[in-house]
């Protein structure tokens, strides 16, 4: 009896040995596992970064060029409210914005203009893999992402300001200054010079009101002032 016990003893540590060789190995393998997941999940972060931030670019890109040609069509003269609604001019500078932008993500961006309210829908891809690991083709594998930036109007056409008293065309003169002379006869009248491109009068969302005059352009609003980007669902 006493010979017996130390060899069952023996005998069933040999079998749980390939049992704990076994579950050492499961918990190794679910350790790379996780691993492999936390890579994914860090390379798709990258991804959805370079996306937000390429989206955002090509939306403010495309706000600065509203902002130049509605302040240029404001002092030729030139129809100007579409460009306050945030419509007419091409998406192509802006989408070349956003990829520079997903370059400096290291990744590389397919841009998409889209119709009004205008916005650029951006997709993703890193350029770097995933990296090997336990789980079979992570090293061959990119991650993408995609985003979606709105560029919105802040302002609308704003009525003409009431003229002060005294400034309305044939008004009459203040008491304290004389009429004016008629001219000599023999002189003719001069020519009044051609009326300049009329200011346009904006109202915004803060309650600022703008007058962009052309003759005097001086307080202009930003293009932050106008319209307003941001990422949209």
């Amino acid at each position: 009896m006493t010979r017996a016990a130390p060899r069952r003893r023996s005998r069933d540590a040999g079998q749980a040995f390939p049992v704990y060789l076994v579950a050492v190995a499961g918990l190794l393998f679910l350790a790379f596992a996780f691993f492999a997941v936390g890579q994914a999940a860090a390379t798709r972060n990258s991804a959805q970064t370079a996306a937000d931030a390429a989206a955002l670019a090509a939306g403010q890109k495309y706000r600065d060029q509203l902002r130049t040609e509605l302040l240029d069509a404001v002092r030729t003269g030139a129809p100007w409210e579409d460009l306050l609604g945030g419509r007419g001019v091409p998406g192509d500078e802006a989408c070349a914005n956003a990829q520079r932008f997903a370059g400096r993500n290291d990744a590389d961006a397919t841009c998409t203009p889209g119709s009004y309210p205008t916005s650029f829908a951006v997709e993703a891809d890193t350029r770097k893999t995933v990296g090997r690991s336990v789980i079979p083709g992570t090293e061959n594998t990119h991650a993408s992402a995609r985003a979606r930036a709105v560029v919105e109007p802040r302002c609308t056409p704003g009525p003409e300001p009431e003229p002060e008293p005294g400034d309305e065309e044939g008004g009459t003169p203040p008491a304290d200054e004389p009429p004016a002379d008629d001219p000599p006869a023999d002189d003719p009248p001069a020519d009044d010079p051609p009326p300049g491109p009329p200011a346009a009068h904006l109202t915004c969302e803060d309650g600022k009101e703008w007058t962009v005059d052309p003759a005097a352009p001086d307080d202009l609003p930003e293009a932050a002032d106008l319209f307003s980007v941001r990422l949209a669902e």
